[in-house]
């Protein structure tokens, strides 16, 4: 039976100059207990759709035609108070940014019990009960109820909003992005829980991502939207292994496998289609490589083909789509060169490199003379970057990826440990003319838009660097337009007098790439340049900095949680963890064969496109020490299912136990260190009647 059912909605949103036809007749069906997709890259119209099943567009939106039913009745004809019973109630909201969507001056044990009060004549007492209860089922501590949002991190302000939305039982969840910026072992544990809870309460689900992986894993059904239009719908399983339509094909064609170190991600070329007027044509007939003339006259129907529904008139040959679509060249994409990089002389090199951050003291610990603590934020770091080398750098959210990169670059100063750049020490440089060596060494930071002065049209953006250099007249007009065209901003009239604004989100992260390679760098610092963009935009980074690496024989050291795109971009990988490189070695050794169970564990946490793979989820227990007072031995041996009494008593060297180059900090490395795991964790589960990751409950806390 169909809980809910979306026929033919078209829904615009009003501005001061247009109409912007945001969802142009999108129809789905969801099933009691199923769990359903909707992907798309951003401004598909996703996020619009859940809004107005949810009686929560804006202002300015409005519903034109169509219709939205839940168990028979008709939403859209709700008054406000009637949309107020449903909400929370019937239907559940999980938005994306849990700080945000969290009020930060109450409780968050208040915030959920308002939700019950709301809806139901409950005591107090019960309210409490029922909060703590809901904490216990999405594995976090019962007694933190009364603690604030910033006294959580962000992979458990996650699990409150989750806590919020299940706390009524409703029939139906709405998760918008719920996993989007989170890393990879705090993504899994989200979607594992959704899943286990989904099971307990018998609700279903609308989930909304661009992530195809999380999709294939999670997800009954799949609709894939373009332009506020279904391109294509069916059983995930057939949608996914198989696609119809071009446009998914090209979808699946830029998610990273992690596996394949010499397959190439191919991005969609082009941009989103004008949607202030409704679409004429095939909405995607603007990017797509197959499209013909006919596709120009009308967008096509939904139709049958094979197991599914594909809007394209192209259906009658889709075996042959298939083959041609895997072809950079055939989305007029030139072939990146993905062989082993010859690395050149070594241009960065840290030895022993610490950051420690000082902690503020109350006055009487300040009189009874007690020492300072500091969060060890980077604390004895060894890497080193070559000419025509990309190196990665993996981890946990707070285990120091960034604040090492911003060190390196000095952009912070470090408290311990030599940096050297060129066989010279920073310090050095940066004492005499520090121009130079700011000329030399860029950084990407990873939100353009915070990054880029809203104010500064592209050319000031990307000429700025320039000026500060000294460089004069023509030969600055001449340098960003050739850097523009580097980032594939072309034609480049199209972007150079563009405010950031009038950008998407890709085009305004090449405009920071830009901006960062107009200097003709030795060193090229990126912190998770792509970890917000769509899967699409994020191969086209990942191309164009592997493109850049070889050409300009640049040094890059690529900071990340995502280990599918590390593997396909990087030659070496460092693996950090609580300010630590724990393992490091070249890419394809450490992705075919961790030896720190840590690293394993990152692993086994990626998702996979293909819905066939069953992929066994290693759910790490806890979240990571504080950062002040780190455990004695081992840092990882609290959540290490290896771990012996040697491992919590004295710290490993990072040793060679597989060849020269692959190192890892563990008393223990087997061959197959991730089945160990695998079969570690399932003994636990067995053992203890639940997934390890409840072993222990989670009490870690981001703040130090």
């Amino acid at each position: 039976m169909s809980l809910l059912e979306v026929e033919d909605l078209k829904i615009t949103y009003s501005t001061s100059e247009v109409d912007v036809h945001a969802v142009n007749g999108v129809s789905f069906e969801i099933d009691d207990g199923s769990n359903y997709g909707l992907v798309g890259e951003s401004g598909c119209g996703k996020s619009t759709v859940a809004h107005s099943v949810l009686g929560l567009l804006d202002d300015n939106g409005n519903v034109e035609a169509g219709s939205i039913k839940f168990d028979g009745r008709e939403l859209l004809d709700c008054s406000e108070q009637e949309w107020q019973e449903i909400r929370w109630e019937e239907i559940a909201y999980i938005p994306q940014s849990a700080m945000d969507s969290l009020d930060p001056v109450m409780s968050v044990g208040a915030q959920i019990r308002q939700a019950m009060h709301k809806h139901r004549d409950v005591t107090k007492a019960e309210a409490n009960e029922r909060v703590e209860e809901v904490f216990d089922i999405v594995g976090l501590d019962p007694s933190r109820t009364e603690e604030y949002p910033h006294q959580f991190s962000g992979g458990m302000r996650q699990r409150v909003t989750i806590a919020m939305a299940l706390v009524l039982d409703p029939d139906l969840i709405i998760a918008d992005e719920p996993t989007t910026g989170l890393d990879v072992i705090v993504q899994d544990k989200i979607v594992h829980k959704l899943l286990e809870i989904q099971e307990e309460i018998d609700s279903s689900m609308l989930l909304i991502t661009h992530d195809m992986g999380v999709i294939a894993e999670t997800c009954d059904d799949v609709s894939v939207l373009y332009g506020g239009k279904v391109m294509e719908q069916g059983s995930t399983d057939d949608v996914l292994k198989n696609p119809t339509n071009p446009y998914t094909m090209g979808l699946k064609n830029s998610f990273p496998d992690i596996e394949e170190f010499d397959s190439q991600a191919v991005s969609i070329p082009g941009s989103l289609p004008d949607l202030t007027r409704e679409p004429t044509s095939c909405v995607f007939s603007n990017r797509c490589p197959f499209a013909t003339e006919e596709c120009e006259r009308e967008h096509p129907a939904l139709r049958e083909v094979e197991n599914q529904q594909s809007a394209c008139y192209h259906v009658d040959r889709v075996e042959e789509l298939r083959e041609e679509a895997v072809d950079p060249e055939t989305w007029g994409l030139d072939p990146v060169d993905q062989g082993g990089r010859e690395a050149g002389d070594v241009i960065l090199e840290t030895e022993g490199l610490t950051k420690w951050f000082e902690q503020g003291q109350s006055i009487v610990d300040q009189l009874m003379g007690r020492e300072k603590d500091y969060v060890k934020a980077v604390n004895g770091v060894d890497l080193t970057v070559r000419e025509n080398e990309i190196v990665g750098v993996a981890g946990e959210s707070g285990c120091g990826k960034s604040t090492l990169g911003e060190v390196i670059a000095a952009l912070q100063t470090h408290t311990d440990g030599e940096i050297r750049f060129r066989g010279t020490p920073v310090e050095e440089l940066l004492s005499g003319d520090s121009k130079e060596f700011r000329s030399k060494v860029q950084f990407i930071f990873q939100d353009p838009f915070d990054s880029l002065n809203p104010r500064q049209k592209v050319r000031a953006a990307v000429s700025e660097p320039l000026k500060i250099q000294g460089v004069e007249g023509d030969e600055i007009t001449e340098r960003v337009r050739q850097t523009l065209a580097d980032v594939g901003l072309s034609p480049v009239d199209k972007y150079i007098d563009s405010f950031p604004h009038q950008l998407s989100g890709g085009e305004r992260q090449r405009v920071a790439i830009a901006r960062a390679l107009v200097l003709d760098p030795e060193l090229l610092i990126c912190d998770e340049p792509a970890s917000m963009l769509d899967v699409s935009l994020k191969a086209s980074i990942l191309n164009i900095l592997r493109e850049m690496a070889t050409e300009r024989d640049m040094g890059i050291v690529y900071i990340s949680h995502d280990l599918a795109s590390l593997s396909q971009i990087t030659d070496r990988l460092a693996v950090m963890y609580l300010g630590q490189v724990i393992e490091v070695g070249k890419t394809r050794e450490i992705v075919t064969g961790p030896r720190h169970p840590y690293t394993a564990s990152l692993l086994a946490a990626s998702p996979n496109v293909d819905p066939a793979v069953d992929r066994t989820r290693v759910l790490l227990p806890g979240e990571p020490p504080n950062p002040v007072n780190l455990p004695e031995g081992c840092n990882f041996a609290p959540r290490c299912p290896k771990a012996t009494e040697e491992c919590r008593e004295s710290e490993p060297e990072r040793a060679a136990w597989v060849d020269e180059g692959h190192e890892a900090a563990c008393y223990f490395p087997v061959d197959d260190v991730q089945a160990e795991l695998l079969d570690r964790y399932e003994g636990a589960t067995d053992a203890a009647g639940t997934t390890g990751e409840e072993l222990p409950q989670e009490q870690g806390s981001s703040a130090p």
